[in-house]
């Protein structure tokens, strides 16, 4: 029934993002999407609409209205109403490495935190962390409602063909009735041998309230898949990168890379594919009035919610897949011990000497809440509680299964390993938001597995905050105790079964924000107190670091201005125990110097400056292509300077664009490292001629040039 039902969901949706693919794909592109955040501040209307023919021939145009379009969205479970960001400060960042993420040097590869953040963990799960921030999450998507049919086109175009597209569009089907389509496309062969990165993702909402107010509904559709060939970072001393043989980054040797296969693929590759669909609906009581408006020709309903029943059900497929067609044993060392045919080069022998792991996941989820309001409208606390089931379901495979035959002798034959896991949790909530100035908010929320193998995870989530007329501050507490995720538990294929056992992790902070928008400030503070880490050890294995650490973190931003000069500084400070498994650099900071000015009467806006971005030398993570992970190391200290950036970006209309040079210190110094690889055993230095143990290293691209643009279209 669980295949059936995969299959049928797969097939089902997939040809619905094929459709949307080819209506929109030829139009859109992504440069900075205006909708990954919102600004609940900005006005609830969209500037220059579209006019109306005011033409002296047409009849009657004085009756005519000319209603600008209204674009609103709001988040699931949440009153607060937000809006598109159109600003231009900081619209020629390059995506998915905000603020303070690092990737392998190359758009759309695994990306690295440098701000300490535990990953997400609660309930069974996976593991697989490190293309998150390319992925959309059901969970945090926008639900619309806009007056008029809204679409927005994305591009951004860099050196070596780095490309990133995408459209988003809204609309009404009916007034209370909108739904919004989303794609992203991400391509990036990179500036090195064989890295490209090759990514879709999309997703499609719809959020259905009665005209009478008690009946609501949530459904939403997200498929992400991301590609990226493995080159294992480069394997020439670092000092040698200033050498003039060098000039051409792709002649520089890769761990990875095999000429035989292919000089634009590698034959090592990570590949992780989700889709999920989520239904949420909910029946309110309470007392209803109608509203009508001034000539009573029209009305409208205002519900006082009283009380609700909401149920919620998630269904979910996950794969992730390593796949190397032409494996060298030198390579998983690690892992396992096998001697393969190629050892390492050479075009591979299809079926029987390449190294194959895939890992599944499958999950229900359902859960049913009674929910309670007390107050007036626009200012009523909401409760909540309730209890959920679900359903999880892990394969791996190929794995070598050992049975007899009839004589009987032992035999291997490839098969997979599946295990599955049923599970109940009860839930509950506390929530009053802040939704107009002056008033407090606070809230807490739990949720306590009961039974299944992860009984005694919990989470508990408490805040509280205020907004003023121009500030706000929020202060919380946040613990969870949770399972270790599978694939930390298990590595299978053909030739190896490992089995790693962990004891529960236990993740609690304590933060605190303040933000003064009349003096252009804000900052904050959050201590974490963390027991039985689990983390990828400096042996490339799934590991426990049982003694219980603190780390700490601040952070200030703040703004000058001086007439139409902005200096914009953020810094941040942590300090994290010496012996915890944590690569984090102390100090981070990024400074932006700008010109920003409205000209032609604001039709048109500027901005133009230059920015730098540095941290304090550390011990940098390393990546781990075989467990698509990174991994603690304590071996390389960097210390590399700023990252430098020029740029200018300008608005007309419902139109930005923006034009930068990246990269900028590579001018200076070409040896800026990010992260390391897994070592190299008896490798053949190519200057030297001499073998020895090498550790790979990931470094940044060259200078290079980024074009982008957002496009705003209203019918």
């Amino acid at each position: 029934m669980g295949k059936a039902l995969i299959y049928s969901f797969q097939k089902k949706t997939g040809t619905c993002l094929l459709l949307l693919c080819l209506l929109f794909c030829g139009a859109g592109a992504f440069g900075q999407s205006s909708l990954s955040g919102g600004n609940p501040s900005a006005p609830n209307t969209i500037h220059n609409a579209p006019q109306r023919d005011t033409n002296a021939n047409k009849s009657n145009n004085a009756k005519w209205k000319d209603e600008e379009a209204k674009l609103t969205y709001e988040k699931l479970n949440s009153a607060r109403v937000y809006y598109p960001d159109t600003s231009l400060h900081t619209f020629h960042r390059v995506p998915f490495t905000q603020p303070w993420y690092t990737n392998l040097g190359n758009l759309g590869s695994p990306v690295n935190n440098l701000l300490f953040t535990p990953e997400d963990r609660m309930g069974p799960s996976l593991g697989y962390h490190v293309f998150d921030v390319y992925r959309f999450n059901v969970d945090s998507l926008p639900f619309y409602n806009t007056t008029r049919p809204y679409s927005i086109f994305n591009y951004l175009l860099g050196s070596k063909l780095e490309q990133t597209a995408g459209i988003m569009h809204t609309q009404a089907i009916k007034p209370n009735w909108n739904f919004a389509v989303e794609y992203h496309k991400t391509n990036s062969p990179g500036f090195f041998k064989v890295q490209r990165n090759n990514h879709d993702n999309a997703f499609l909402t719809t959020n259905y309230k009665s005209l009478d107010r008690h009946y609501t509904l949530y459904a939403a559709m997200v498929y992400n898949k991301q590609q990226h060939d493995e080159n294992g970072g480069i394997v020439i001393n670092d000092t040698t990168l200033i050498s003039q043989q060098y000039g051409d980054r792709r002649t520089i040797d890769a761990a990875y890379q095999n000429s035989n296969y292919s000089i634009s693929r590698s034959t090592v590759s990570n590949v992780q594919r989700d889709l999920t669909v989520l239904l949420q609906h909910s029946y309110t009581l309470g007392r209803t009035d109608t509203t009508y408006n001034a000539d009573s020709t029209q009305y409208s309903y205002k519900l006082i919610p009283r009380f609700a029943i909401t149920h919620k059900m998630e269904v979910s497929t996950e794969k992730h897949t390593y796949k190397d067609l032409s494996p060298d044993s030198l390579r998983y060392t690690t892992l396992f011990a096998q001697s393969f045919i190629n050892k390492g080069s050479g075009y591979y022998l299809a079926g029987s000497d390449s190294v194959f792991t895939q890992q599944k996941w499958f999950w229900i989820d359902n859960k049913l809440l009674l929910n309670g309001f007390i107050g007036k409208e626009g200012h009523q606390l909401k409760f909540s509680a309730g209890i959920g089931n679900r359903y999880d379901q892990f394969i791996s495979q190929p794995v070598s299964n050992l049975v007899r035959d009839s004589l009987p002798k032992q035999v291997y034959t490839l098969g997979l390993d599946r295990s599955s896991i049923v599970s109940n949790y009860i839930e509950g909530d506390l929530k009053k938001e802040a939704l107009h100035p002056g008033e407090w908010e606070y809230g807490a929320n739990t949720k306590l597995f009961i039974t299944g193998h992860d009984a005694g995870n919990f989470l508990l989530n408490v805040l509280i905050g205020k907004e003023f007329k121009n500030s706000s501050f929020v202060a919380g507490f946040r613990q969870q105790v949770n399972s270790a995720p599978y694939s930390y538990t298990n590595y299978e294929n053909k030739f190896t079964k490992l089995f790693f056992s962990f004891n529960d992790e236990s993740v609690s902070q304590l933060y605190a924000t303040l933000a003064i928008s009349r003096w252009r400030i804000s900052g904050g503070v959050r201590s974490y107190v963390i027991a039985n880490y689990i983390y990828i050890n400096e042996s490339e294995r799934p590991a426990q670091y049982t003694i219980p650490f603190t780390l700490n973190q601040a952070w200030l931003r703040k703004v000058f201005k001086m007439g139409d000069f902005f200096l914009d500084n953020e810094l941040v400070y942590q300090q994290a125990p010496l012996n915890a498994p944590v690569n984090v650099p102390d100090l981070m900071g990024r400074h932006q110097f700008s010109y920003e000015r409205a000209m032609f009467k604001r039709a048109l806006k500027l901005n133009a400056g230059i920015e730098v971005r540095y941290n304090t030398a550390y011990h940098p993570s390393g990546y781990d292509a075989l467990l698509n992970r990174f991994f603690y190391q304590n071996s390389t200290y960097i210390n590399n300077a700023p990252v430098a950036a020029i740029f200018l970006n300008f608005r007309i209309k419902r139109f930005r664009a923006f034009i930068m040079g990246d990269q900028l210190q590579e001018i200076f110094t070409r040896n800026t490292i990010l992260h390391t690889g897994t070592p190299v055993t008896n490798f053949q230095n190519p200057v030297t001629l001499t073998y020895g143990d090498h550790t790979p290293v990931y470094v940044a691209p060259d200078v290079l040039i980024r074009f982008g643009f957002t496009w705003a279209l209203v019918n």
